[in-house]
């Protein structure tokens, strides 16, 4: 209710001030809706929690004339705003088609009524609109965001960077980051379609608008472990960890991978104890416990795994311990055993893995841009008890 009082007093000024202008018209007075009643008379609807029966009183005065832009306007707004798309964008196209529209006044009433379509999900027409308004150089910073959007749901990635540079110089913000992210959804379809070239273009192009692009590197070192060269692939996954150490969880395995095909297996227990020195979750010491149960130090794994939950408590730190003294154990302990063992994976069962730094959406696989909120390269593994 008090959001809708808040909407609603714009309509409700602009109405009271014609009525003030329009006062000493003698001849309009007898014919015309009491602009000025009518003002009060919205209010009083709002002030008694019946918002619905303002609103039409605000519609009446609107519809007795036509020269109330403003009005028409802030209705418009409020309707997209309560979810009555239509009614919004029936009232801007009205406003739209009146040959006495201002220069200004149309530009403004084509901005509200691209921001309908947009509620509308009528995305070519609001498409067509803001290209409009950025040929007469009107709301040029918002209409370029808007386009951005637009080609983020088409997967336009191309058309999205070209406008993000024009947006660029039309608001003063920065978006290369953003831009790297565009290259890396060019680069994994690159990938996907065993395009070589379009796929060499796109990383470069990411790293030239991104130098510490995650993702990049990220794309970078599973094309080098495809082509075969895993002292490249390394490079670039542990140059991941340097970018951001949070994204450990998304190369771990790939590294681990590659230092087995070079036979340097070594090499990865010295890269995960430096690991352990600077991240705080539970990925480096579950990979070092296995490690160390390949290399038939199962003893050692089973000690490394104990002294590590007692600094660092984790629920999937146990859940490996008690899987791995399952196969050594008999009778009533394994019985146990096997209940800790259902329970925990009772426990982890439907855990999120990702979440969103931003809004706090989680899911179960990596988003670059958020489903929820949009925002790109905010979605990160979850550390904690219960996490990763």
């Amino acid at each position: 209710m008090q959001e809708l009082l808040w909407l609603l007093l714009p309509v409700a000024a602009a109405s009271g001030w014609y009525a003030a202008h329009n006062g000493c018209r003698k001849e309009k007075t007898e014919s015309h809706f009491d602009l000025g009643s009518g003002y009060f008379k919205g209010l009083n609807y709002l002030l008694n929690e019946e918002p619905d029966k303002a609103i039409e009183v605000f519609i009446e005065m609107v519809e007795i004339d036509d020269e109330t832009v403003e009005t028409h306007l802030a209705l418009g707004i409020l309707f997209r705003r309560r979810g009555e798309v239509d009614r919004a964008i029936r009232i801007h196209q009205n406003l739209i088609a009146r040959p006495t529209l201002s220069s200004e006044q149309r530009s403004h009433a084509l901005y509200e009524l691209g921001e309908d379509y947009m509620k509308a999900g009528l995305l070519d027409r609001a498409e067509n609109l803001f290209q409009e308004l950025i040929s007469i150089d009107s709301h040029l910073a918002p209409s370029l965001q808007h386009l951005i959007y637009i080609y983020q749901q088409e997967q336009d990635w191309e058309k999205a960077i070209q406008t993000s540079h024009l947006y660029e110089k039309a608001s003063g913000k920065k978006c290369a980051d953003i831009m790297a992210q565009y290259c890396c959804e060019m680069a994994e379809k690159a990938m996907h379609e065993g395009d070589q070239q379009q796929l060499n273009e796109c990383l470069k192009q990411a790293f030239q608008y991104d130098k510490e692009c995650v993702r990049a590197s990220i794309l970078s070192g599973r094309r080098e472990q495809q082509a075969g060269d895993c002292k490249k692939a390394i490079q670039y996954y542990e140059n991941v960890v340097n970018q951001d150490i949070d994204y450990l969880p998304e190369v771990v395995k790939s590294i681990q991978s590659c230092y087995q095909n070079l036979d340097k297996e070594s090499e990865m227990l010295i890269f995960l104890d430096r690991i352990m020195a600077r991240y705080d979750g539970v990925t480096p010491m579950l990979y070092k416990a296995d490690q160390l149960l390949s290399d038939g130090q199962d003893r050692e794994a089973v000690e490394f795994m104990v002294q590590q939950l007692r600094s660092k408590p984790s629920v999937r730190g146990l859940q490996w311990l008690v899987e791995t003294n399952l196969g050594r154990s008999e009778g009533k302990a394994k019985q146990n055993l096997m209940i800790l063992h259902d329970l925990i994976n009772s426990l982890l069962k439907d855990k999120p893995v990702y979440e969103c730094m931003q809004c706090g959406f989680t899911g179960k696989s990596i988003h670059w841009q958020c489903p929820r909120c949009k925002q790109w390269n905010c979605v990160k593994p979850i550390k904690g008890v219960e996490a990763e």
